[in-house]
């Protein structure tokens, strides 16, 4: 019953597996809701309920999680799991232009090293998403672009971090605002 409500009112569902294991609040039926055609995406919920930000941490969780409740390990596939942290964000928050490779598209990206142990062996006979979901990790990220410009080159940063921080509360304040009204 919840979620027809949820899918008929156009809810955006932030799934937000490790604060949910941590605190022992449940497993989301997120396979369900997106059956269902809920937009359901990648959170992590504050460092508070997680003691951790890492968007891979939650797509491995949000991943393994499923696939341990409803014992199939086809459940919640990869592609399925980046498609929640990029596409279905964007769309939660109202912002066409972000959230994949398209023209029209914003060049929000991120670089990650397939060179570092964690991800080893990568070949071509790996599953791309697979990697990025099981075995990536933030420290992997070598280069991370925004709207077309470099902000992180090797793993460091490239602009004004106190600036960034400054920029992040604006848009949070305005997100929180949208939300509100």
């Amino acid at each position: 019953y919840e979620m027809e409500i949820l899918h008929r009112t156009g809810t955006n569902v932030a799934h937000c597996p490790s604060a949910n294991m941590k605190l022992g609040s449940g497993i989301a039926r997120v396979p369900e809701m997106l059956e269902k055609g809920i937009n359901v995406t990648i959170g992590a919920d504050g460092a508070p309920c997680n003691n951790n930000l890492d968007v891979f941490v939650e797509m491995r969780h949000a991943s393994l999680i499923q696939k341990a409740r409803l014992t199939d390990p086809r459940v919640l596939p990869a592609r399925e799991v980046i498609r929640m942290a990029t596409v279905n964000g964007a769309k939660a928050l109202g912002i066409s232009d972000i959230g994949s490779i398209r023209r029209g598209s914003k060049a929000d990206l991120v670089l990650i090293s397939l060179r570092d142990i964690n991800v080893t062996p990568f070949t071509s006979l790996h599953d791309p998403y697979s990697t990025i979901v099981y075995s990536a990790k933030a420290s992997n990220v070598k280069y991370t672009i925004v709207d077309g410009r470099i902000a992180v080159a090797e793993g460091r940063p490239t602009i004004d971090l106190r600036d960034l921080v400054e920029k992040v509360r604006d848009i949070a304040f305005k997100l929180a605002e949208k939300i509100v009204n």
